[in-house]
């Protein structure tokens, strides 16, 4: 019988006990990952923009070595003397996905389990905003947009034909407070576990911050001062097959222009039209033609970028579900409900973690394998923690099933897959574009 054989799942009565005042603080699952190609690729971590520069997030972290033989089953007197000659140091890593971003992953695998009508993802309640389009209504829920349901599409939107703001259900929603979160529960509990803040609203904001986060970093192989800039370095290139370079009199090229003026974005338009303008009244005769780069026509010589990627040793992800912060969310006097609720929202992160683990895609020249299974733990408090079999889809949404069946016996919360639909703002999808925000 293999180690995580051994181990329990985690229970309901597991999550009722701990989310009652005094219980276990958090819950955890940590996976030790690596290089898909092995150990001698590098990664692409995540990009940020820095003064119009992209660059990655270095960090020092207190890294504690696995001690040997950890995949090796042990008594428990044995793994106690373990953990104990254990030792770490300080260690430069990068992050390779961002605690932003590992929520979104969260949230996108939970709609990726309505859109398949998995039976427990689909019970869960959502507000969504519908924009008309020229191919059609285009959906966008709460889990997606980033301030959940109090993000800028949701109040811009209309609810029968008047603005949202003056919709009952929803200023229900905003004016929830810290005694009785009971609309929110029952409408967008993503709000809830996620974190949302209403940050527009003169006063009365309702702000929740996460009780669950993730990320993934690595350390990085080159522990050396200044190793954090040594990073490889990201080849690019495009090849045309008909030909290498494209420079067309500006009369032609204002004709492509015009021809594809519809679908170019406002700040390619203006590129364009400024090079037909300067090539216009160029008496040299090289600069009186204009490049077709600008709608992707020629070749584009190969160069090298600052950030590429990076080596690393060890990479490692990492899950917290905060009970602490969920004891913080009250829904009424009756405690009992209260309990019932918070239990709901931790089988609900148990599960948004099980379905964000089940996928290991996080972008291009990023490919990661697991090296071992995850290790879920709970805190017991004084030091003392419990381990569980690592979380599964399966399992968690089992889970998921019994929470809301025991929310509704308390009457706390019944969820049977209830939306609430708002309406887009037309001049908001009409004055919409891909370009990158200035």
């Amino acid at each position: 019988m293999s180690q995580n054989e051994s181990q329990n799942n985690i229970t309901l009565a597991d999550l009722l006990e701990n989310v009652e005042l005094g219980g276990g603080s958090v819950i955890t699952s940590i996976t030790e990952l690596e290089p898909a190609a092995g150990p001698h690729a590098s990664v692409a971590p995540a990009k940020f923009v820095d003064d119009k520069k992209s660059v990655f997030a270095y960090e020092t972290r207190y890294i504690v070595e696995k001690p040997e033989g950890q995949d090796e089953p042990k008594k428990e007197e044995d793994s106690k003397d373990a953990e104990k000659s254990v030792k770490g140091k300080s260690q430069k890593v990068v992050l390779i996905d961002s605690k932003q971003s590992e929520l979104n992953r969260a949230e996108a695998a939970i709609e990726q389990g309505c859109q398949y009508g998995d039976e427990a993802a689909v019970k869960i309640p959502r507000a969504v905003v519908t924009y008309q389009t020229e191919n059609g209504p285009v959906e966008y829920s709460d889990m997606e947009l980033s301030h959940r349901v109090f993000d800028g599409h949701f109040r811009a939107g209309h609810v029968d034909g008047k603005p949202i703001t003056e919709n009952d259900q929803y200023r229900a929603l905003r004016n929830c407070t810290p005694a009785d979160m009971s609309a929110l529960l029952n409408t967008a509990p993503a709000a809830l576990l996620f974190g949302a803040w209403d940050s527009t609203r003169k006063s009365n904001q309702v702000r929740l911050r996460s009780a669950l986060v993730g990320e993934i970093i690595g350390v990085l192989a080159d522990q050396d001062p200044g190793a954090e800039h040594r990073q490889a370095r990201r080849g690019g290139a495009r090849v045309d097959a008909v030909a290498a370079s494209v420079k067309l009199a500006p009369k032609d090229m204002e004709s492509l222009v015009n021809d594809q003026e519809a679908e170019l974005s406002p700040k390619n338009i203006k590129k364009n039209r400024d090079a037909i303008a300067a090539a216009s009244k160029a008496k040299n005769k090289d600069a009186a033609h204009v490049s077709a780069s600008g709608i992707g026509l020629g070749s584009i010589p190969p160069s090298l970028e600052e950030t590429g990627a990076v080596a690393c040793r060890r990479i490692i992800r990492s899950w917290v579900l905060s009970l602490a912060t969920l004891r913080q969310l009250r829904f009424g006097q009756d405690e009992a409900k209260n309990v019932a609720a918070r239990a709901l929202l931790a089988a609900l992160g148990l599960n948004a973690i099980a379905r964000a683990e089940r996928e290991l895609y996080i972008r291009a020249n990023c490919d990661l394998i697991e090296s071992a299974a995850p290790v879920v733990t709970l805190d017991q408090r004084f030091g003392e923690k419990k381990p569980f079999a690592p979380l599964t889809v399966e399992h968690t949404d089992q889970l998921l099933l019994e929470a809301i069946e025991n929310a509704k016996k308390a009457g706390v919360a019944d969820w049977n897959g209830q939306t609430f639909n708002v309406d887009g703002n037309s001049s908001i999808i009409a004055n919409a574009t891909a370009e990158d925000a200035e």
